[in-house]
């Protein structure tokens, strides 16, 4: 077991890890805090590089389970130090996780008639990247895309947002569109005929009038200028969402939630419809 109990080199490498994005990537590892997503870090196999607790409290049994399972480095940190690492203003986490990040490998994704995804353009804001995996994992889909020049995965403030569910759902980030498109036409060719639709307050029909219940890549564009021309040109359709009200559209995380629910919602009804045939 390591102590921490200064601002050594090594406690300075952590905390960069909460506000340097850079730093993160040369690492290849993130910092997790809270119950359920560290365990669904390590129940879901990432690795857990080393795990950071309280040096002057006594652990729960939680704790101590993964302390002991979960083959990491264990760290006794000085628990001043670990309230800077855990962020939280209630107080000093019990454990934090230094976690490593997976390749961002599209081969993650699994395919199938039942295919649904999200690719995100251009995404600015943690928080929306992290609501939008939760909603993504709640509703069925099997992985979301991260690409262009976009907020970080692996941000504390989108790590938070996803309330673990960035460790149950495969979650990719890719340049741009052209390898997004590249691994769409090569699932095509082993006979997965998915759709892009795309989301826009200007669609081509109504998100109620389109057919969820065929292989879909749902793309939603940034909180400022939407999606791109190239994502346009991709698109197979574009869905809007009808609006009542004086709100002209809605933020990208609570839009994308929404068409997520509908094609939950037509999923469930039909094979609901193949049960009672």
């Amino acid at each position: 077991m390591l102590r921490v109990s200064s601002r050594n080199a090594r406690f300075q490498q952590w905390l960069a890890l909460l506000g340097n994005r850079n730093k993160r990537q040369r690492a290849g590892e993130f910092l997790v805090q809270g119950v359920r997503p560290i365990s669904l870090a390590a129940r879901s196999g990432w690795r857990v590089r080393a795990l950071i607790h309280d040096a002057e409290r006594p652990l729960s049994q939680w704790a101590q389970d993964l302390l002991r399972d979960a083959g990491a480095v264990q760290v006794a940190m000085a628990p001043a130090l670990l309230a800077e690492l855990g962020e939280k203003d209630e107080g000093t986490p019990e454990l934090v996780a230094v976690v490593e990040m997976p390749g961002d490998d599209l081969a993650r994704i699994e395919t199938g008639d039942d295919f649904l995804g999200v690719a995100l353009d251009r995404p600015a804001s943690p928080g929306n990247i992290g609501s939008i995996i939760r909603s993504a994992d709640a509703l069925g889909a099997h992985g979301v895309v991260v690409t262009g020049h976009a907020a970080d995965v692996y941000d504390p403030r989108c790590v938070r947002a996803s309330t673990g569910s960035l460790f149950a759902l495969p979650v990719v980030r890719v340049p741009g569109h052209r390898e997004v498109a590249a691994w769409v036409a090569a699932q095509r060719a082993r006979g997965c005929p998915i759709v892009l639709a795309a989301t826009d307050e200007r669609g081509d029909k109504d998100v109620f009038d389109f057919d969820f219940t065929q292989p879909t890549l749902l793309l939603a564009g940034s909180e400022g200028t939407g999606l791109s021309a190239a994502w346009r040109e991709l698109s197979d359709v574009v869905v809007s969402i009808p609006m009542a009200g004086a709100a002209s559209s809605l933020n990208v995380a609570s839009a994308t939630t929404a068409v997520l629910y509908e094609a939950a919602r037509q999923r469930l009804m039909a094979r609901k419809g193949q049960i009672s045939s």
